[in-house]
């Protein structure tokens, strides 16, 4: 499983608008200024954002976006899921499929694992919990 540009690029521009809940709305063009992606294609992220509900637009000359919920009830694996799909390494298995024991033993033993810790990694964190988290300073005790 790899996450794509847009599911990547869709999380920044959210973590963008978490870091700045400060200010009335984000004009697009600072955060793709300050993330590095290009206009044109945050543009296109952010409809399916606001779709989604995770953002509203701000009307007018100057205007631009906020989130349409406080970050700490945005969940990374709600906004991978839109922007992504399902987030599965491998389907699990179908009711009545037929497994071979070699195919069930990498299904249990090493797919369905991989499955849920990725799920127990996204449904863990919130925009909260990662806005900032590049800025941390760590202090260290001798």
């Amino acid at each position: 499983m790899k996450i794509s540009t847009r599911g990547r690029y869709g999380t920044r521009l959210l973590i963008d608008l978490a870091e700045h809940l400060d200010e009335s709305h984000v004009p697009l063009a600072s955060a793709a200024e300050r993330q590095g992606i290009s206009l044109r294609y945050l543009e296109q992220l952010a409809v399916i954002l606001k779709r989604a509900g995770f953002i509203r637009s701000v009307k007018g000359a100057s205007g631009g976006y906020v989130l349409a919920r406080p970050p700490e009830e945005i969940v990374l694996g709600d906004v991978l899921r839109v922007l992504e799909g399902d987030m599965l390494v491998a389907d699990p298995a179908e009711n009545g499929a037929k497994e071979t024991k070699l195919q069930r033993c990498i299904r249990l033993l090493v797919l369905d694992k991989l499955n849920s810790k990725i799920a127990q990694v996204i449904e863990n964190k919130t925009l909260a919990s990662v806005a900032g988290a590049g800025h941390e300073t760590y202090m260290y005790y001798i």
